[in-house]
């Protein structure tokens, strides 16, 4: 008998765009869940919706298991599930009903679900976890123990971070504050996750395979679009020995050929970097990793570079936004744009790869202010890009100041959906023709530089270079049309909401009444 079947609600599958770049990571924040509840003494499946083709897969993990308890836990380390896609929440409400149909006692814990708990339990849900969900879980099952059954409404008011059904209606209690020392935390359960399926898809797709790992929680920086549902301005970090010795677990016992650090930002603590060096060298733990950080974190030690190589480090992922200082005030961003230039040179300079996360849309964006982060992207020479658009989510001070221009479409369905939600400074086509625009310009300079380099070493010479050149050859005859579409789109008015005057960089950056 199986007590818990945990879950989670992002499929792959349903988002086109990310199927095709088929780069899957199983479910971290679940997989702790699962670990930790196991530890508790319960018997636990767990279902991954991330490789599943639909919610029948978790019908049948459901007949299969028959468990007591159904449990969809989403990962709060994917920042897909912070941005609440329409095709995941649909899916969720699915999963939740056929929880129920069997008899299963359906509870929730996530983003979405946090942002918006009564549509949860509406959709059927028996419980919320509001926020981080481990403590609030242990709790809620330690007087699910002792009952038959569903809990009244009364015991349910004693469990901190608890969302449930009232006699009056859906009822939210206080948040439970975020756990501090995160060492204690098990291991992500990774033998209930199909590890070969997802060797064999990275293989077979990338010629290497990818394990992904966290060391953090949360983010203490005040990004004004940034939504924070979890951990809110917390940020609790594990120890580098603690990192450091499951990095060496997971090289000993699964043999990745690198690691994804999926932390919002990784070694934020003056000499945490330093010491996971340190520790990795001493356990022999290094493989190849990624991570993500921010331009002023990079430069702000010149040791900090260096340790990062020493560590394995083999790309850095910097949130730039934007090329445009006015722009990154306006966000109450924290950087300079100097800062990232510099970033990208020390990076470069100690051989580690950089990734450029941009942002356009904003309020008060011009046409100068995306010309700008085009040319920081030129000279800045980074070896891979990101882009999206300005995203509104319930809890920002964006949100907040853009709020009344909001229509019915309040999230994107899918992550290539790009739909500008609000009157931004452009259309939602003018957008999607920049996105390609964007991408045309850095793939064939990429691919030219690669394309140089081979014809100076033509011993590294390869089959695959002559598609290379092609594409190359085909982005370049193809971007002027691309820009003149871009250009026509600029003119075109918003569509389908009431004029309202575009919203300058004050107003944008205003301080909300909701704020602290």
């Amino acid at each position: 008998m199986t007590d818990i079947l945990f879950g989670q609600s992002y499929y792959l599958h349903f988002d086109p765009k990310l199927w095709e770049a088929m780069q899957p990571y199983p479910p971290l924040g679940t997989m702790i869940a699962a670990s930790m509840m196991r530890a508790k003494g319960y018997a636990v499946a767990l279902f991954d919706a991330m490789l599943a083709k639909s919610e029948e897969a978790w019908a049948h993990a459901l007949d299969q298991h028959q468990p007591t308890y159904a449990i969809i836990y989403e990962d709060n380390f994917n920042y897909l599930s912070k941005m609440c896609l329409l095709n995941m929440r649909e899916a969720a409400f699915k999963m939740i009903d056929m929880a129920r149909q069997r008899g299963c006692l359906a509870i929730v814990c996530g983003s979405d679900a946090t942002d918006h708990a009564e549509a949860y339990l509406a959709a059927g849900a028996h419980y919320v976890l509001l926020g981080e969900g481990e403590e609030t879980l242990v709790e809620l099952f330690d007087h699910l123990s002792l009952a038959d059954g569903l809990l009244a409404a009364a015991q349910c008011a004693e469990i901190a971070g608890l969302a449930y059904h009232a006699p009056e209606g859906p009822r939210r209690n206080v948040r439970r504050p975020a756990m501090r020392g995160i060492d204690v935390l098990p291991f992500p359960a990774w033998d209930l996750i199909d590890v070969d399926r997802y060797r064999q898809i990275w293989v077979e797709r990338h010629g290497y395979y990818s394990m992904n790992m966290v060391t953090t929680r949360g983010c203490p920086y005040h990004c004004n679009w940034c939504a924070k549902p979890i951990w809110g301005q917390r940020y609790n970090s594990r120890s580098p020995e603690s990192v450091a010795q499951e990095l060496k677990w997971l090289k000993e016992t699964y043999q990745p050929d690198h690691i994804w650090f999926v932390d919002d930002i990784m070694g934020l603590k003056p000499g945490w970097w330093q010491d996971f060096a340190t520790q990795v060298e001493a356990l022999e733990a290094h493989v190849p990793f990624k991570c993500l950080s921010r331009a002023d974190l990079i430069v702000r030690d010149t040791t900090n570079v260096h340790a990062l190589r020493r560590a394995g480090c083999d790309i850095v992922w910097i949130g730039a936004e934007s090329g445009s200082q006015k722009i990154l005030n306006a966000m109450e961003k924290g950087t300079a744009v100097t800062q990232i230039y510099e970033a990208a040179r020390q990076l470069h300079q100690a051989g580690i790869k950089v990734g450029f996360f941009l942002q356009f849309g904003y309020p008060g964006e011009t046409r100068e202010d995306i010309e700008k982060t085009l040319q920081m992207v030129r000279d800045c020479h980074p070896d891979d890009v990101g882009m999206s658009v300005s995203y509104p989510l319930p809890g920002t001070k964006f949100y907040e100041n853009v709020k009344l221009q909001l229509g019915d479409k309040q999230n994107w369905t899918d992550s290539a959906d790009l739909a500008m939600m609000y009157q931004g400074p452009f259309t939602t086509a003018f957008y999607r023709q920049l996105h390609i625009v964007l991408h045309k310009e850095f793939r064939s300079r990429r691919s030219w530089l690669t394309l140089r380099h081979v014809a100076l070493h033509p011993r590294q010479w390869r089959p695959g270079h002559i598609r290379e050149a092609v594409a190359a050859l085909y982005r370049l005859l193809t971007l002027p049309a691309a820009r003149r579409q871009l250009n026509q789109l600029a003119t075109r008015p918003h569509e389908g909401v009431a004029p309202l005057p575009h919203m300058s960089l004050a107003e944008a950056s205003r301080p909300s009444p909701q704020q602290d």
